[in-house]
């Protein structure tokens, strides 16, 4: 049980990797669109490119979307309509006519013309009533169709145009006295009827709305049907027409199909399997090419967690508007990548997402192309993301990429611009806008996953900074020294393609140990008086190698990234003390013991950490120098690298005899400069 216990404490860090990558993959296919995949490829308007094709079951041709929209346009147009008219409202009219025709003439005309005149108003309200008085106009065409209701009982139809809206009251009953006669007294009628009239027919919403329901529910989402092993079509047959409708009738029944019996699980399984080689593909490239970031859980599951944010974030689209796909600012995920490690495990990543995407989007093909073109783009454009600049620009050109693919695409599509889906490249900009957020993200993750991007370098190549500002008061020899290796080293770096921007940092801090006894180091004596002389060789070895292991300590107490403190680490190697260790040797008349006069190390692991220990190297040295020419400093940088060298202090760094030439070149011309040389010219 004890040595179960030991393996999984020593196995902790591989156990950790496993979990992430089976809960990643299950989160995924979790993600993924509950349906299956039709295995032909197929567009309108291109060749067939499989072989003949024979419907392998009995299925039904459904109907396309706008044979169905065009079919429940019909219905709408010829639906009913029911209208609630209220007779009990006629019969007051009529009642409160009586009344008011009294009370109007009463006294001011004689009985039989009264005889005579009443009849005449009662037609006059029976014609406008004849169909009902509408409560508010309503928008159908004059010959609609309409259901009249009395008492929610049926009592007939007739055309929309009978009924009399408020509008027509007016000229109707001018209309109507002029021809009962009764224009003699027009202005008392017309009052009279004003008074009287009430709307009685409104329209019964819930009863229009149920018929309407009740006849689009009966239309039949197929016509006619496809016998199995009947040619669908032929290879090279041109997919259009009625062919294309069979073709999408049989994906969707087949995908149908495929989930809804017991092969689930094995389609499951299959998609588990595929996102399963997708992310070891991923840990294989970093255990190969990236063992640092392998051999970091903190790293790994940063990259994992941004996979999974990106297919999370394109799923939600894809289910809520799939037509919203390219909103998803997807090349966010290069750039943080690029940020926090190297392009090309930033486009790596990409293409491993795209892949993993392909399964969730529609017309998987031209948006695999597209997302894997502007992450090439992003990779390729984007430079010193710290620069708001250069972020717009490559913003704008990503945009750019994004637009005239998806414009080239649509054409080989459609044949023709007539019909461009303007409202895409509108995504595509808001995409762009997207894009910008990558700032805030990046700075988020920082403090997430306590990772370093060039934004914070920036800050921290700041020498207004706390710690930096400390050290140019407390041993400002070693802070000149260090802003000269800065400046040396930038130089350096940016002649062989390394980050220049991490080196520098790295080279400002990398004497910050010297705080802790600063006159114990030349740079710092400006009063004469060597402390070392009153120091055994031994003793003053140890104060001197021990900066290192103060630095380390400084760093971590000031919250210093381990990518900076790498550099306070390696800047010396395990080279050796040499002036103290000939010193003791002399004293004692034979060769001691290096390892008491060694750096503990580790040697530089990468291109920045060796170009910081050359640097220094030369840097320190070249103060030596007495009359210096330019003979005597290219044999100085020559003799102090090809040292480190043959020591093989840049063993365990990935970098070139090619790339170190162009590095001593380039200290050999900035020391020129330094001492205000000029080249020597033969005799």
């Amino acid at each position: 049980m004890k040595d179960f216990i030991n393996k999984l404490y020593k196995n902790h860090s591989l156990i950790y990797k496993v979990l992430l990558f089976i809960t990643t993959t299950f989160f995924i296919v979790y993600l993924f669109p509950k349906s299956g995949t039709f295995k032909y490829s197929f567009e309108k308007g291109k060749p067939w490119q499989s072989e003949n094709l024979y419907a392998p079951f009995d299925f039904a041709i459904k109907k396309s979307e706008e044979e169905l929209k065009e079919e429940q346009n019909t219905i709408r147009e010829n639906a009913l309509v029911f209208f609630d008219v209220d007779t009990v409202i006629v019969s007051n009219v009529k009642r409160n006519y009586s009344l008011g025709f009294n009370a109007m003439f009463n006294d001011s005309i004689q009985e039989s013309e009264k005889v005579y005149l009443f009849p005449k108003g009662i037609s006059v309200i029976s014609d406008i009533y004849k169909t009902g008085v509408l409560f508010e106009d309503y928008d159908y065409d004059n010959d609609k169709l309409v259901t009249i209701l009395n008492d929610r009982t049926q009592r007939g139809t007739t055309k929309f145009s009978n009924f009399i809206s408020q509008n027509d009251i007016r000229p109707l009953l001018d209309q109507k006295i002029k021809y009962y006669g009764l224009d003699t007294y027009n202005q008392e009628f017309l009052a009279l009827f004003f008074d009287v009239i009430k709307p009685n027919a409104v329209l019964n919403k819930s009863i229009t709305n149920n018929s309407l329901e009740e006849d689009l529910s009966k239309i039949s989402l197929v016509r006619g049907s496809i016998e199995r092993e009947t040619l669908i079509i032929s290879k090279g047959e041109v997919v259009e027409g009625n062919k294309f409708n069979v073709l999408k009738s049989l994906e969707s029944e087949y995908e149908s199909q495929v989930w809804s019996e017991a092969n689930y699980n094995w389609v499951l399984a299959a998609y588990t399997l595929l996102v399963a080689l997708a992310l070891l593909m991923l840990l294989l490239f970093l255990r190969k090419y990236r063992l640092d970031v392998f051999e970091n859980n903190t790293k790994v599951t940063f990259i994992f967690f941004n996979i999974l944010l990106m297919v999370l974030l394109t799923t939600l689209v894809v289910n809520f508007n799939s037509a919203y796909t390219y909103i998803v600012p997807l090349c966010i995920l290069p750039l943080v990548l690029k940020a926090f490690f190297d392009a090309r495990l930033g486009l790596f990543t990409h293409v491993i997402t795209v892949l993993l995407l392909g399964f969730v989007v529609s017309n998987n093909y031209e948006y695999m192309f597209l997302q894997i073109i502007a992450g090439i783009v992003t990779i390729l454009t984007v430079s010193e993301l710290y620069k708001r600049a250069n972020l717009f620009i490559s913003v704008g050109q990503i945009t750019l990429i994004y637009i005239v693919a998806y414009f080239a695409f649509f054409v080989i599509h459609e044949g023709s611009i007539d019909n461009l889906k303007w409202d895409t490249f509108v995504l595509f900009i808001l995409c762009g806008l997207a894009t910008l957020f990558v700032q805030p993200l990046i700075y988020a993750y920082e403090k997430l996953f306590g990772l370093v991007s060039d934004v914070s370098l920036l800050e921290l190549s700041d020498t207004n900074a706390k710690l930096l500002k400390e050290l140019s008061n407390k041993a400002p020899g070693t802070f000149h020294h260090s802003l000269n290796v800065a400046n040396l080293a930038e130089a350096a770096a940016n002649e062989i393609g390394a980050n220049a921007m991490l080196v520098r940092v790295g080279a400002l801090y990398h004497d910050i140990g010297k705080m802790k006894n600063p006159t114990y180091f030349t740079e710092n004596q400006s009063t004469g008086i060597n402390p070392h002389d009153e120091l055994s060789s031994r003793e003053s070895a140890q104060i001197i190698i021990n900066h290192t292991i103060h630095g380390i300590e400084i760093a971590k107490k000031y919250n210093l990234p381990d990518r900076v403190i790498d550099f306070i680490r390696t800047h010396h190697g395990t080279s050796v003390v040499y002036y103290f260790y000939n010193k003791e040797s002399q004293l004692e008349g034979k060769e001691v013991d290096k390892a008491d006069f060694m750096y503990p190390g580790p040697k530089p692991f990468s291109k920045e950490t060796a170009i910081l220990m050359m640097c220094d190297s030369v840097e320190a040295a070249s103060k030596s120098l007495k009359e210096p020419t330019s003979t005597k400093i290219n044999a100085f940088v020559e003799n102090i690298i090809n040292k480190q060298i043959e020591n093989e202090q840049f063993l365990n760094a990935n970098i070139t005899f090619k790339e170190i030439q162009s590095i001593k070149k380039v200290l050999k011309l900035k020391l020129a400069n330094i001492y205000h040389l000029r080249i020597e010219y033969p005799e």
